[in-house]
């Protein structure tokens, strides 16, 4: 089988849907290394991924199409995609090539989330009006939509009236690092790296109001619990204001910031954390939460959206809006040893819901159900 995938986010996002394309790509040609796959990217000076052995990168040939990237990516990919003569073309962050469905190529996209339908106030209009002219393209040219969650298939449904039955929901996979099992004297190194604390809670997620970090820093000062916070994810210019509040408590709260870390170092990260928290207002999916517990780590998320299909049996639920819980939750992980070990091995078997086989299998009988519909 030939198949042609949209690999701008695997080769220039370091998280979110870069990993998803990342994990993706990679577990389909470890386990379906027979099949040829074609990764259309606009090119990078220092790219963020390592093309499989079974893949052929297609990229702007001619000084025209460099200089006019999104342009080639809108425009040109599918007389390219027409040309390789492909079996099936995945969008895999929300958009298809305009005049694709020409092509005669079965097309899938993947849809993580409709936040900008849902919280407006977080993007900038002409953001929002591109944002929703690619997705319903994409939406209404797909033979198939693959929603990352069963909560965005409900929002696929309600917002942009797409019929439930084009829609297939198949969880994210999780990168196989977060399953292994690291040694000391690598944790003693990476303590030592960035200056971490013996103990400390971790957070991970860009750093923006939807996340909530301010919601788990007032949980901390309310039950008084002066742990040390490492952060992981990109900055924003929510930064400031979290960092004014941290400044106004007396220097009690320690906050680390980690902006740029590889998986390797995140997975080593969840692994000496005390406990992971994640109370994130709303989500497609939050891989974080599975990542987590697939490295033996506790994890404290939000009782709304996606997270309970993440975290299933084995996390412990909180209402992001209510700070004192999210404190008290915190509390209880933290003392109680005998229900953070009980959590602990709980998620270690939830996780194995996300493992890369199981994600590409599912996927591979999807394009196989593609090719027969014809």
């Amino acid at each position: 089988m030939k198949i042609g995938f949209d690999a701008k986010r695997a080769f220039n996002n370091a998280a979110g849907l870069g990993n998803f394309s990342r994990n993706s790509i990679s577990a389909l040609a470890k386990h379906y290394p027979d099949d040829r796959y074609f990764l259309f990217h606009p090119g990078i000076k220092k790219p963020l991924f390592v093309a499989p052995k079974s893949s052929v990168e297609i990229k702007p040939k001619n000084i025209w199409w460099r200089s006019l990237k999104n342009v080639w990516r809108s425009l040109h990919i599918a007389r390219l995609v027409g040309e390789a003569k492909l079996d099936v073309y995945h969008g895999l962050s929300h958009e298809l090539p305009i005049r694709i469905g020409n092509t005669g190529v079965k097309t899938i996209v993947t849809i993580h989330d409709l936040i900008y339908i849902r919280y407006p106030e977080y993007y900038k209009k002409f953001d929002r009006k591109i944002y929703d002219r690619k997705c319903r393209y994409a939406c209404e040219k797909a033979n198939t939509i693959h929603a990352v969650s069963e909560q965005t298939k409900r929002d696929l449904m309600t917002f942009l009236s797409v019929p439930e039955e084009k829609i297939q929901v198949i969880y994210q996979s999780i990168n196989p690092v977060f399953f292994k099992r690291s040694e000391i004297s690598v944790k003693q190194q990476l303590r030592k790296k960035y200056q971490l604390p013996k103990k400390f809670i971790l957070s991970v997620g860009t750093v923006e109001p939807r996340k909530n970090l301010l919601g788990l820093l007032e949980a901390m000062v309310l039950t008084k619990t002066y742990m040390p916070l490492v952060v992981v994810g990109k900055l924003t210019d929510y930064h400031h204001k979290v960092q004014k509040f941290i400044e106004a408590d007396l220097n009690r709260l320690q906050v680390y910031f980690l902006p740029r870390i590889q998986d390797e170092e995140l997975a080593v990260l969840y692994q000496m954390a005390e406990v992971m928290v994640y109370p994130s207002r709303f989500e497609g999916f939050g891989l974080p939460v599975a990542e987590a517990q697939a490295s033996g780590c506790p994890v404290i998320t939000s009782n709304i959206s996606s997270m309970p299909e993440a975290g299933g049996d084995a996390a412990m639920y909180i209402n992001p809006e209510k700070h004192e819980e999210i404190g008290k939750a915190l509390k209880t992980l933290l003392t109680d040893q005998v229900f953070r070990k009980t959590l602990i091995a709980k998620g270690k078997v939830n996780a194995q819901r996300f493992t890369p086989e199981i994600f590409a299998n599912q996927f591979k009988i999807l394009y196989n159900n593609l090719l027969n519909d014809r």
